[in-house]
Formats: C-alpha cells, sequence, structure tokens
C-alpha cells in the first residue's frame, strides 16, 4: 500500500461486504458479518450506572423517585474503541469459529463444521 491511498477502517469494510453479501444473497457471509458488526456494537456498550438509592432500598431496585428525569437523562455516550481494539474483537471471532470448528469435527458434526468454515474464510480477510 502506498503512502497516498486510504486506510479503510476494518468496521467500514465489514460494513461494506455486508452490503455485498447481501446483494449477493450469500448468507453464511451476511450472518457472519451481521455476528461480527453486533460484537463490536456490544463492545461499545457501557455497563449501566447504578442509579442512587433511597434510604432502605435494596441494591439494584429501580425506585422511581431514583430514576433520571428529561429527556435523554439517562444516556451516556458510547465506548470509543480504536482500531486495534476492533481488529481484536474481529481475531476473538475467528478464534471463536477455529474452536468451534475443532468441536464440531471432534462431535462427527461435519455439516456444521463446513458452515463454520465457510465463516471463518470470511473473517480472516479482515483480520489482518
Amino acid at each position: 500500500m502506498t503512502t497516498n491511498e486510504t486506510v479503510v477502517p476494518i468496521r467500514q469494510r465489514l460494513r461494506d461486504a455486508l452490503t455485498v453479501a447481501l446483494k449477493g444473497r450469500d448468507r453464511v457471509a451476511a450472518s457472519v458479518l451481521r455476528a461480527t458488526l453486533g460484537a463490536i456494537e456490544n463492545a461499545e456498550a457501557v455497563e449501566r450506572p447504578e442509579p442512587g438509592r433511597a434510604e432502605g432500598e435494596r441494591p439494584g431496585s429501580l425506585a422511581i423517585e431514583a430514576t433520571p428525569l428529561g429527556v435523554g437523562a439517562a444516556e451516556v455516550d458510547r465506548r470509543v474503541l480504536t482500531e486495534a481494539d476492533v481488529r481484536a474483537i474481529v481475531r476473538a471471532e475467528v478464534a471463536e469459529r477455529e474452536a468451534a470448528v475443532e468441536a464440531c469435527e471432534r462431535a462427527g458434526r461435519g455439516e456444521q463444521a463446513e458452515r463454520l468454515r465457510a465463516e471463518l474464510n470470511v473473517l480472516v480477510a479482515f483480520g489482518d
């Protein structure tokens, strides 16, 4: 790659590949790309903060007097993932499928192992 070329983020490449897979009716690719994009979105989620509790209120209770008021009062910014974070998530998805292929082969589930191998082949291209 030359210095004049721009590097396309992995997330955008995944989205572009999903569009191509959907247009080409490639169910396996679409499925694994959706799952991977979902894993990235989940990684951006933040834990729900513990709301303030009234005296004597049990932990985890969502009493009305302890809930935020107003439009967007309970909104929090999502985590911002770096390109390295996204790459690590894609690698984790690849590793998960590699382990699943091995487990399926040991269990004699060849058809499921083949599907997982196909998913693996789609994701390997993004694990640079």
